[in-house]
């Protein structure tokens, strides 16, 4: 056992770890302490670290803020792959603490910032290939612009943000500005910036157009841009380099370019104006991976009673098949679209296992679980996710024959799981 633990402790220098441990079962600064300041510790030659996810579940992620400086340290340690808890959390990162690193890829779990915590706030001129992810909308842009400029050596740069509450859009101007004027040696820039601008605040209408000139002024011309007006007071602005790198998007609209999304297997979309059949048709070629799909729209573009479907009007939809999909949010979305996706002969979905819904909806729209036309897409269904809370469904099982697990929301809040 000794020689064993000598081999591993001495020998290894790149470690690649798959965490099945689940982020909302543990307190993020104690699994710090435990386990990833262990695993620098025990492993005294290790370079090169790497902690992925299984899955969507997100394992717990590295928390520092409240932590000695010396947690998680290294002398040796050049590469880091790892889902940090804060952004604070990601600026302890690059205080010192891991002196030789030449790779840091972070993605960022939640959105709470508290920039009232003192960083070093020093160069880092070892760093040459730097990946920051946040999924969350996040306010505080120019503390991302702070911590860039501290890196003026670095050769690869990928950015996936969402800044959210600024009056501006962030285009090529603050490309320019923000990332080419203080990183002279880059040469490869991956990225996702989509800016949240409240149209109050807006004296003119903004065009993807003149967005993406300002991206080829500075000579990027494999990008695009999209603007969608996703409600009344807000409008999101989103700039990216293609091909698109990243396997999550969020608020896409009606108008996206005609193009393919390789990676993405999570998505959102979001409008002001209503979805047509013609738009999943498109999501359906666009997104040939897509997983997980949650729609955002409350308008609907019937005239009529969802009611007054049948069978024989349903035929003048071209049948749409979604290969992958196993997962469906369609709690916030007007109740022709639970039609639309339920319906087989609109929407085919053979590996659908996770469905989000309004409880009235799918009684509606199943015609209290009796309907043919939308059983098929149920019968797969393990997981069902129904708002508001309510357990004396008639019907509701024989029509989900797959369901193991029941869970209950109300007020988009988790009250209660039945596992069968």
């Amino acid at each position: 056992k000794s020689s064993l633990r000598s081999i591993f402790q001495e020998q290894i220098t790149n470690l690649i770890l798959i965490n099945n441990d689940e982020c909302a079962r543990t307190c993020s600064s104690d699994y710090t302490a435990e386990i990833y300041a262990h695993i620098l510790t025990f492993f005294k030659n290790l370079k090169i670290l790497r902690i992925i996810e299984p899955s969507v579940v997100s394992y717990p992620p590295l928390s520092l803020c409240y932590l000695p400086s010396t947690t998680f340290s290294s002398s040796i340690l050049t590469h880091l792959y790892i889902n940090v808890q804060t952004f604070d959390d990601c600026l302890c990162l690059l205080d010192g603490r891991l002196k030789q690193s030449t790779t840091l890829l972070v993605t960022i779990c939640s959105a709470f910032d508290s920039s009232r915590i003192i960083h070093n706030m020093n160069k880092l001129p070892n760093l040459k290939c730097f990946s920051l992810q946040i999924f969350y909308e996040f306010q505080p842009y120019d503390r991302i612009a702070s911590l860039l400029y501290r890196m003026p050596n670095l050769e690869k740069l990928t950015l996936n943000i969402s800044i959210k509450d600024r009056n501006s859009v962030i285009d090529g101007t603050y490309i320019q500005h923000d990332i080419f004027d203080c990183m002279p040696q880059l040469h490869s820039f991956t990225f996702y910036v989509c800016t949240y601008v409240e149209t109050v605040d807006l004296s003119y209408k903004l065009s993807s157009e003149d967005i993406q000139q300002t991206l080829m002024n500075i000579g990027l011309q494999d990008v695009t841009s999209i603007v969608n007006y996703d409600c009344d007071s807000r409008v999101a602005c989103s700039i990216f380099s293609l091909s698109f790198q990243f396997r999550y998007l969020k608020d896409l609209g009606n108008k996206f370019p005609n193009i393919v999304f390789s990676y993405v297997t999570h998505l959102h979309v979001k409008d002001n104006d209503p979805f047509r059949h013609e738009f999943f048709v498109r999501i359906a070629k666009s997104f040939p991976l897509l997983k997980y799909l949650h729609i955002y729209n409350v308008r609907s573009s019937l005239p009529v009673d969802l009611m007054t479907f049948t069978s024989d009007n349903c035929q003048l939809y071209s049948t749409i098949e979604y290969s992958h999909l196993t997962t469906l949010g369609l709690s916030c979305a007007h109740r022709e679209y639970v039609e639309q996706f339920l319906n087989e002969t609109k929407i085919y979905m053979p590996c659908l296992m996770d469905l989000l819904v309004k409880l009235d909806d799918l009684i509606v729209v199943t015609k209290n679980f009796t309907r043919n036309e939308t059983r098929r897409n149920c019968t797969k269904v393990k997981t069902l996710f129904i708002v508001p809370p309510r357990l004396d469904v008639e019907g509701l099982c024989d029509y989900f024959p797959s369901l193991y697990k029941l869970t209950i929301f109300f007020k988009c809040e988790e009250i209660l799981t039945i596992n069968d």
